[in-house]
C-alpha cells in the first residue's frame, strides 16, 4: 500500500528521533510538529533536517520543533500519535524504563544522562514559561483563525447594513448567526484556556473550565458588586483576562495535588473538587483578578503608550525584530498579549505590525526569484513557499529560502521593519483576532482600516524586494551549481555561503 505524504513524514520523522519510545508528546501548531524527547542521544538532526518535506529543526530544551508547514503539521502529528497508539497530545510511554527500552552500553546511558542533565540546566524558566504559554495556546489557534474570520465577515456585512448597501430583512439574521458562531469562542474564550491550563499543569480539566469560569462573576448582581479588595472599587467580570486564568489554573493544580496527598481515596471524588474549587475560586475572586487585572491593565496600556509616543521608530523595530522570535519559536509568547488586548481595546494593534516581518520576506523572496532565476532549485523552493508566504505563513520561507542564504533573511527583516514604520505612523492599525497574517489577516483588520494595512503590506513587500535586489543577494545563489536541493539544515548552508 503505497504511503501518504503524512504517513512518509510521520514515519522517517520517528526513524530519525529514536523511534516512538523516545517521545513523551507529539503536538503540533499551524507549521510545525512539536515532540517532547526522551533521550535526545537517539535524535539525528542532521538527518531529520535532510528528510524530504522538512523545512527546518529548533531544538528548544527537550523539545524538537520539526517544520513541516501549514496544513501539514496537523496531519503528521495525527499520524504520528496514530502509529503511537494514543490520542495527539498525550504522553508516550512517560514510565517505560529507559535502560531495558534502549540498548546501549553503560557509557552511552551515562553520557545521554549527563547531556540531558546539561539541557535541564539550561532549560530557562522562560524557556519553560514559553513552553506552557504555547502548550496552552496553540490547540486554539484554529479556533482563533476560523471564529475571527467569520466575525470580519460580520463586521463587513455590519457596516454594509449601517450604510444601506444591503437589505435588513435579509442580511441581518445572517450576521446575527455570524456573531454566534464567533461568540461561541470569544464569550467563553477563558474557560477554553483554563481546561487547557488545567491540562498541561496537572489539574483536572473540569475543575480547570470551572475555575476559569468564576472570572466571569456569574451570578454577581450588578447592583450590588463583589468589591476590589486593593482600590475600593467594584470588580468587574473578566477582570484579570487570561493572565489571571493561567495563574489560578496553576495555583489550582498545587492545591489538587496536595489535597489528594491526604484526602481517603473513598471521598476524594467528593472532598478535593469541592475544597478546590472553594479556596482557589475565592483566591480567584479576591486576590487574582484585581491583580492580574492591574498587570493586564499596565501591559496593554505600555504597549499602546509604547505604539503611540514610538510611530514609526516603534513601527521599525517591532517589524524587523519579529522574523527572528518566529525562526526560534518564541512568537507564540505573545498570544496572552494579543488577547488582552482585544478584550481591553476590541482589537490588538500589535499584531498587524508584527504581521509586516512575513510581508518583508515575500518581497525578499520575489527579489530572489529574479535575480536567482538560474537556481532553477531555488527558484522551485520559493514558487513552494511563496503561496503560504502571503497567507501569512512565514516558516517555508524563513527555513528553506531566507534563512540558508544568510543576508536575504536580513534584508526581509529590515523590510517587514519598513512596513512596521508606515503602520505606526499611521497609527491606531488593529486585528479583531489572532491566528492569520498576511493577506489573510485583511478581513479581520478592525474599524475598516483595512487599506492602511493593506499600504503597510505594500510598504513592506517593497521594502524587502528592494534591500535584497540590490544586498541581500549571494553571488553563490545566482548560480544552479551552488544549490542542488533544498538545504538539509539551515545553519550548513549558511556555512557554506
Amino acid at each position: 500500500m503505497v504511503k501518504t505524504n503524512e504517513e512518509r513524514l510521520a514515519s522517517e520523522i520517528y526513524k530519525n528521533i529514536g523511534g516512538p519510545a523516545n517521545a513523551k508528546k507529539v503536538y503540533n501548531c499551524m507549521t510545525r510538529v512539536r515532540i517532547d524527547i526522551i533521550n535526545d542521544q537517539d535524535v539525528h538532526l542532521d538527518d531529520l533536517k535532510a528528510v524530504e518535506g522538512v523545512l527546518g529543526v529548533v531544538e528548544d530544551g527537550d523539545t524538537l520543533q520539526v517544520v513541516v508547514g501549514p496544513g501539514t503539521a496537523a496531519k503528521v502529528a495525527t499520524e504520528m500519535a496514530k502509529n503511537s497508539s494514543v490520542e495527539q497530545g498525550e504522553s508516550l510511554n512517560e514510565n517505560l524504563d529507559t535502560n531495558l527500552t534502549y540498548n546501549r552500553t553503560e557509557a552511552e546511558r551515562i553520557a545521554a544522562n549527563n547531556k540531558s542533565e546539561l539541557k535541564k540546566k539550561n532549560n530557562s524558566p522562560f524557556k519553560q514559561a514559553l513552553k506552557v504559554i504555547a502548550s496552552i495556546f496553540v490547540p486554539l489557534i484554529p479556533a482563533f483563525v476560523g471564529a475571527g474570520i467569520i466575525g470580519g465577515i460580520a463586521s463587513i456585512i455590519q457596516n454594509m447594513l449601517t450604510a444601506g448597501t444591503l437589505d435588513p430583512d435579509f442580511w441581518q439574521n445572517i450576521f446575527v448567526v455570524l456573531k454566534i458562531i464567533q461568540n461561541g469562542l470569544f464569550a467563553y474564550l477563558n474557560i477554553y484556556i483554563g481546561i487547557n491550563a488545567a491540562r498541561v499543569f496537572g489539574a483536572t480539566e473540569g475543575l480547570g473550565g470551572v475555575v476559569a469560569g468564576v472570572t466571569y462573576l456569574t451570578g454577581m448582581v450588578v447592583e450590588t458588586p463583589l468589591p476590589n479588595i486593593f482600590t475600593g472599587g467594584p470588580l468587574a467580570a473578566g477582570q484579570g483576562g487570561v493572565i489571571g486564568v493561567i495563574i489560578a489554573v496553576y495555583l489550582l493544580s498545587i492545591v489538587e495535588k496536595n489535597l489528594r496527598k491526604v484526602v481517603p481515596d473513598s471521598i476524594d471524588i467528593i472532598v478535593t473538587p469541592t475544597i478546590s474549587l472553594l479556596i482557589v475560586g475565592m483566591t480567584t475572586i479576591f486576590l487574582i483578578m484585581p491583580i492580574a487585572g492591574f498587570i493586564s491593565t499596565s501591559l496593554v496600556g505600555g504597549i499602546n503608550w509604547v505604539l503611540t509616543v514610538g510611530g514609526p521608530v516603534a513601527g521599525f523595530i517591532l517589524g524587523a525584530t519579529f522574523l527572528p522570535l518566529v525562526m526560534f519559536g518564541l512568537h507564540q509568547i505573545l498570544t496572552p498579549i494579543h488577547i488582552e488586548m482585544i478584550a481591553a481595546t476590541g482589537k490588538t494593534v500589535l499584531l498587524p505590525i508584527l504581521a509586516m516581518a512575513g510581508a518583508g520576506q515575500v518581497g525578499a523572496a520575489f527579489a530572489l526569484w529574479i535575480r536567482c532565476r538560474q537556481n532553477k532549485q531555488l527558484t522551485n523552493i520559493i514558487k513552494g513557499s511563496l503561496p503560504v508566504g502571503i497567507l501569512g505563513i512565514g516558516e517555508p520561507l524563513i527555513y528553506a529560502v531566507t534563512l540558508p542564504l544568510g543576508r536575504p533573511f536580513i534584508t526581509a527583516c529590515l523590510g517587514g521593519g519598513i512596513g512596521g514604520a508606515v503602520l505606526g505612523a499611521i497609527g491606531g492599525v488593529g486585528a479583531t483576532a489572532i491566528g492569520p497574517s498576511g493577506v489573510a489577516l485583511i478581513p479581520l483588520i478592525a474599524d475598516g482600516q483595512w487599506m492602511s494595512y493593506v499600504l503597510g503590506l505594500l510598504a513592506a513587500y517593497m521594502g524587502g524586494f528592494v534591500l535584497t535586489y540590490f544586498f541581500g543577494v549571494p553571488a553563490e545563489a545566482t548560480r544552479a551549481t551552488e544549490i542542488t536541493g533544498a538545504p538539509s539544515s539551515t545553519m550548513d548552508a549558511l556555512h557554506k555561503l
